[in-house]
């Protein structure tokens, strides 16, 4: 199997005593009950609830690996290095590992956020680049990632579609940004989503990003003014769900 590493991603490893209850205490995640071959999907927060970052949690024995936008791993560690304090937690970028793709390698565990994005691992890197077939496959199920497309401070991780992509653990305890998230949860108000609509479509009062290589506008909408017609499934039947509770 060739080209399946994502050159755009990179992996920041968490070490230390301390290391899982210290992410345990910051991330939408459960990461005490992390296994091996089962990554998550988390995000790291605003005290208010708003996405800063967001990546991919993988256990490596004690450690914790974070799958990340390489662009943003240096930003990442340095946000994390604030809240760590006199923790007995190292961060530091590894470079001896990378992240990898592909949509049939069946003996690889799946991307942890639906099973149509296809298979997910770390190992050494490869030749090739598979960045570009993941992102436009990504894309087409109306799944977004990173600071281009989520923005930062900017929209309320719900708002995401983070619970539905399996993004958000509401029996972990606290976290940065816990309260807002979880109160949300309970009053079922999550009023608004983050959706793709054709360019020539676009409201430009609603537009987080732009997207002219594949012809899309990702935009915050409210629920009610989406016609499901257009949701790919997944949202489309967590929207209906919503609005009959």
């Amino acid at each position: 199997m060739t080209g399946t590493t994502l050159r755009n991603r990179a992996l920041l490893r968490i070490s230390g005593e301390e290391a899982r209850p210290f992410l345990q205490g910051l991330l939408t995640r459960d990461v005490v009950k992390l296994a091996q071959g089962e990554p998550r999907w988390t995000g790291l927060l605003t005290p208010q609830g708003k996405a800063l970052f967001d990546f991919i949690l993988w256990s490596d024995g004690d450690d914790v690996l974070i799958d990340c936008e390489a662009e943003q791993a240096d930003m990442l560690a340095k946000r994390l290095t604030l809240y760590r304090l006199r923790r007995k937690v190292v961060i530091a970028r590894d470079e001896s590992l990378a992240v990898h793709w592909s949509l049939d390698a069946a003996d690889q565990p799946h991307d942890p956020r639906l099973p149509a994005l296809g298979h997910r691992w770390i190992a050494p890197a490869g030749e090739g680049d598979a960045s570009a077939p993941l992102r436009a496959h990504r894309l087409s199920l109306g799944i977004f990632e990173g600071v281009a497309e989520l923005g930062q401070d900017q929209i309320l991780w719900l708002e995401t579609n983070a619970e539905e992509l399996n993004g958000v653990d509401y029996d972990k305890g606290c976290y940065v940004g816990q309260e807002n998230t979880a109160r949300m949860h309970y009053r079922n108000k999550v009023s608004r989503r983050l959706v793709a609509v054709p360019l020539a479509a676009a409201d430009e009062k609603r537009q987080r990003a732009a997207l002219e290589d594949v012809g899309l506008s990702i935009e915050l909408r409210r629920v009610e003014s989406i016609d499901p017609a257009t949701l790919p499934g997944w949202l489309a039947a967590a929207i209906e769900s919503q609005a009959a509770e």
